[in-house]
């Protein structure tokens, strides 16, 4: 029988003690968070002792921004789409500016732990002999420049991923094999996933026919935007099915 995401994650508590800074099992989910020291450390002892052998999937995540009054809101709002298209929010500036100060602001009390970084990097591990899956996290205790190991020597098949990841986010794999940017182009400024980084992107492309050459410049002629707000809502679905669950099988005492 499978173990259950809780019964794992009691078992990893026990076994890592302080090493682990938070766990659990939401949604049936099993999540780790260690520190950065900590990684390599984890990451192989998860494979050798635990049986995690298959990496799934390895991101980053930038924080800025996240906890603010804007990602609060979970009631219907008529502010949704002005919210979209004013202020200037994670993304929403042009090339030179920065966030606002509101946007930045300060994290609020349901997101823990904000103070170890601003950068994150998820793992998504499997393990095929005891069909179980884990995530675990770790947040780069430097945000001008995030380090964290490379999990290469663990699970060679990181290996895109990690480029990926600092390609997007900057963030250093130290220990990588081949650390070099894999999908933006070639002397390409900056790092497009992370939120201080403009929705319209620094320059504009376009074909010369005159130097008959494709040629960059500055973006002139898009105005920054989101087109959906940044609005949490809660899912009536799942107590709607709960309670017609109920109907179909009443309690008999």
């Amino acid at each position: 029988m499978t173990e259950s995401a809780s019964a794992l994650v009691e078992r990893l508590r026990s076994h890592f003690g302080a090493r682990v800074l938070a766990a659990d099992a939401e949604h049936g989910e099993a999540t780790l968070e260690v520190a950065a020291a900590d990684w390599l450390a984890v990451g192989r002892e998860l494979r050798e002792r635990f049986g995690f052998d298959t990496p799934i999937d390895l991101c980053g995540v930038d924080y800025l921004g996240y906890g603010t009054d804007e990602w609060d809101t979970v009631e219907v709002s008529s502010e949704g789409f002005s919210r979209g298209v004013e202020g200037s929010g994670p993304g929403r500036f042009k090339w030179g500016q920065q966030p606002s100060a509101r946007a930045r602001g300060k994290h609020t009390s349901d997101a823990p732990a904000l103070a170890a970084g601003r950068f994150a990097v998820v793992l998504h591990l499997l393990s095929i002999a005891g069909n179980q899956r884990l995530r675990v996290r770790c947040r780069c205790t430097d945000s001008a420049v995030p380090v964290v190991a490379s999990l290469t020597r663990i699970w060679p098949g990181l290996n895109w991923f990690e480029r990926e990841t600092f390609d997007l986010f900057g963030i250093v794999f130290e220990g990588h094999p081949d650390l070099r940017r894999i999908l933006t182009d070639y002397g390409f400024v900056g790092h497009p996933f992370r939120k201080d980084f403009p929705l319209i992107g620094n320059v504009e492309v376009r074909y010369d026919p005159e130097q008959k050459r494709v040629i960059y410049e500055p973006v002139t002629s898009v105005e920054p935007r989101v087109n959906v707000p940044r609005v949490r809502r809660d899912d009536s679905r799942y107590l709607t099915a709960a309670a017609e669950a109920a109907q179909r099988n009443p309690v008999r005492s």
